[in-house]
């Protein structure tokens, strides 16, 4: 016998022809996978806490870097901005339609002078976001959360949390009870955020816009 193995010697030829384990390796070769099972729960173990870490140090990042941005009230020196921020993800992902240009051409018409209101971020004084408050007729809803958009150089900032924030805080400065919004569940970083923000998933209305395939509404006051 030999630490972990047993030979077995012919006694005709003196020669090893069986090798077996010993007792001492029967027991090792016991232990290995509780050993090696250990070893991969530390592994998995550390991974874990990497993930975490690497996820906070992000969040402490995107914290910082949200607090370099300013929402401001809608100017005309803004419209050039609002109407690319939002042309840049409707033609990304779909195709400009009537609708689009009636509100993107005259916000000022379309949108502020009917009661609504435009929120703008600005990071390092440049116009990286917008988001419209637009007044509606004809349902339930006082206004409709609308053409929100990031660009997407400004992205994991924060930026698309804190407008829709200032917008949510306008409605309800102006009395809104609900507030209603429109968008297609293949832009799934925006109806996570309108979760995020409260929203909540209803029945369809009527909708000028052919990519619309999610309605959703958020309540303000009981």
């Amino acid at each position: 016998m030999y630490g972990f193995l047993l030979y077995i010697i012919c006694k005709e030829n003196k020669i090893f022809n069986v090798v077996k384990l010993s007792p001492e390796g029967k027991e090792v070769t016991q232990n290995v996978p509780h050993q090696y099972a250990a070893l991969n729960s530390e592994e998995w173990e550390f991974i874990l806490k990497q993930k975490v870490l690497l996820q906070r140090v992000k969040g402490q990042r995107k914290e910082r870097e949200s607090l370099s941005i300013s929402i401001v009230p809608y100017e005309p020196k803004y419209q050039q901005a609002f109407k690319e921020l939002n042309k840049e993800w409707i033609s990304t992902y779909f195709t400009m339609e009537a609708e689009d240009h009636k509100v993107l051409d005259d916000p000022q018409g379309y949108i502020l002078d009917k009661g609504g209101y435009i929120a703008v971020a600005l990071y390092n004084d440049k116009a990286v976001g917008v988001c419209a408050l637009i007044k509606v007729n004809g349902i339930e809803y006082g206004f409709e959360l609308a053409k929100m958009a990031v660009s997407p150089k400004a992205q994991g900032k924060n930026i698309g949390w804190l407008l829709g924030r200032a917008v949510v805080e306008k409605a309800v400065e102006l009395g809104a009870l609900k507030l209603y919004l429109e968008s297609n569940t293949v832009l799934t970083p925006a109806i996570n955020l309108y979760h995020k923000l409260g929203f909540q998933k209803v029945a369809a209305h009527p909708t000028p816009y052919e990519r619309c395939n999610i309605q959703m509404e958020l309540m303000l006051k009981k």
